[in-house]
């Protein structure tokens, strides 16, 4: 019911800056909050950033200060600012939305299919 599509992902050195990207599209009443994943080889899925419909945002300790999370409304689309990237940033970053797909709820949870940052020391 609801597709996201992630871009933005590649290759940086130490130091550098990637902005990802999320798109939503389907049957979208209202999005609840949308947020910012990353999983490592022989690691769990670990929140990165999270914000809210509100526009509240929390962040991860390992990127406060670095990573910047914003949401244009009107383009169901969530961003990932990263900069300062460390190596141990390193993973497949997926976007989540949870939003409601009716005026009376319907609240769906969905995931992208990940898109790889890779950075180099």
């Amino acid at each position: 019911q609801v597709q996201l599509v992630e871009s933005g992902g590649g290759l940086v050195q130490a130091g550098g800056s990637l902005r990802l990207s999320c798109l939503a599209s389907g049957s979208i009443f209202r999005i609840n909050a949308m947020g910012w994943y990353r999983q490592a080889p022989g690691k769990q899925r670990e929140l990165v950033a999270g914000i809210n419909s509100g526009s509240r945002t929390n962040y991860a300790d390992s990127v406060k200060g670095r990573f910047t999370i914003s949401i244009d409304n009107a383009k169901n689309t969530v961003f990932l600012q990263m900069n300062s990237l460390k190596p141990e940033d390193t993973a497949v970053y997926y976007c989540n939305i949870v939003a409601a797909t009716t005026a009376w709820g319907n609240v769906v949870n969905s995931w992208g299919q990940g898109t790889q940052v890779t950075v180099s020391s």
